[in-house]
């Protein structure tokens, strides 16, 4: 397995936020993790990325221990609900940003960002500023910029939840894409059933701290605590 998560716990004072986390997936592999809020799905990312250390447990991408690891070094990216683009910088320069921070020469930097905006459909937007952009054109800077330095996992954080439904469902489209072409491994945590389905190749549900895994997509939408048969049963009555 490429990531493996053994035992993860985690409090905060006397509320527990994790409960024995683990997981295991395979590279290139998407997990989705379904779960409402304050389910401890962002303290999980955050914990596999480095920002928060876990009370107890193991975190293990391939075959090595990154507990100790501080998160400059994991090489991994976590993607925000907000872009959080570099707002002096233009769209090409937000997404060479990571190139350039690891000295890479300027043909190769130029080539390389050249090739990701065409991948993100964001041709003629090259020159422009953050702040002239759409929500869905802002987190596809965003994603550039992470895939672009080709890291080792992906984390999603709720990714498309401030994005109006139409943008919200070419972003996925346009992610699973992006998954293909570029070998992504990926922990995508989601409210939003549908999206969970529509963006995992694994499957996650969580709820109080603690994280159900499943074997495939079958045995997640025919578990009565996912709420996929509720949400069938719905439209069916309509």
């Amino acid at each position: 397995m490429f990531i493996k998560i053994d035992h993860i716990s985690k409090s905060f004072g006397s509320q527990q936020i994790l409960q024995d986390v683990s997981l295991q997936l395979r590279a290139h592999d998407t997990l989705s993790i379904l779960g409402k809020s304050g389910c401890g799905k962002t303290t999980l990312l955050k914990i596999i990325a480095g920002l928060l250390q876990p009370d107890n447990g193991d975190i293990i991408i391939n075959d090595i221990l990154i507990n100790d690891t501080i998160a400059s070094k994991r090489d991994i990216v976590y993607i925000f609900q907000e872009p959080l683009l570099f707002p002096h910088l233009n769209v090409f320069d937000n997404i060479a940003f990571g190139l350039k921070l690891r000295s890479h020469k300027v043909p190769h930097i130029n080539e390389t960002v050249s090739e990701m905006i065409n991948e993100l459909q964001l041709n003629g937007h090259e020159n422009k500023m953050p702040d002239q952009l759409s929500g869905g054109q802002k987190q596809r800077v965003a994603f550039g910029r992470a895939i672009i330095i080709k890291p080792k996992l992906l984390l999603l954080d709720e990714p498309f939840g401030n994005l109006d439904t139409e943008t919200r469902a070419t972003m996925q489209v346009l992610f699973k894409q992006i998954c293909g072409t570029f070998g992504i491994t990926s922990l995508f945590v989601t409210h939003d059933l549908k999206e969970a389905l529509l963006m995992g190749d694994k499957f996650g549900y969580m709820e109080h701290g603690n994280l159900k895994i499943f074997d495939n997509k079958n045995a997640f939408i025919n578990d009565t605590v996912t709420g996929v048969q509720d949400e069938i049963d719905f439209w069916k009555n309509l």
